[in-house]
């Protein structure tokens, strides 16, 4: 789990071209980005609920961004060296309720919805990470970093030049293809390859 609780979830919608196509979307032109509540985070091993609100929760898997340092208005090499770690992450989402919605807060922000593993120091090439989702074991999503439309040393540029980043803030880098349903009983494993994973059974809301 994270060591300090973030003050805020920042997500990428849309940074593989493979999954804006599987939903119908096209890329944007610009980071599409959204929050999720620290309130949805848990840690490897708690159960995913779904909550009754919705027909279809998905997985999304993705690699996740732990920032080391405040983040203002900086370059992507300033962006680089203000990377703390990399951690695995699964940006669960109520799908029905996303196409419903005009934005995405609901969606994305149920309690158990961003699932994260340990924390690794960011010792690795940002542009040759690998993310693998599985289901009860049987693989479903595997992307690159090198695959996003938009670089993780761009994308945290980005996000500062909007908001400050504090110490321990997340930044979700976007989900490639492959993303699908939830049920009662599974279990659920995000890898960011040799880095980090998540694993979390899922279980329906209590009466």
């Amino acid at each position: 789990m994270l060591a300090q609780r973030p003050s805020k979830i920042v997500c990428v919608g849309r940074n593989y071209l493979e999954h804006a196509r599987e939903l119908g979307n096209e890329l944007p032109s610009e980071p599409l980005l959204f929050l999720k509540p620290p309130s949805s985070l848990i840690a490897s091993g708690e159960a995913i609920v779904l909550p009754p609100q919705s027909e279809r929760v998905e997985f999304e898997g993705e690699i996740g961004i732990v920032v080391g340092r405040r983040l203002r208005n900086v370059s992507e090499d300033d962006a680089v060296a203000g990377i703390q770690s990399i951690v695995a992450l699964n940006d669960v989402t109520a799908r029905d309720l996303q196409r419903r919605d005009n934005q995405w807060t609901r969606a994305k922000g149920f309690d158990t919805f961003c699932a994260v593993g340990t924390p690794r120091p960011a010792a690795v090439s940002l542009a040759a990470l690998e993310v693998v989702t599985r289901v009860n074991g049987e693989e479903r999503q595997r992307g690159r970093s090198a695959d996003m439309a938009f670089t993780i040393p761009f994308l945290v540029s980005y996000i500062s030049r909007i908001m400050t980043l504090e110490p321990g803030d997340l930044i979700a880098t976007g989900t490639p293809s492959g993303v699908g349903p939830l049920a009662p009983g599974d279990t659920v494993e995000v890898e960011v390859v040799g880095v980090s994973t998540v694993t979390n059974p899922v279980a329906a809301a209590s009466a």
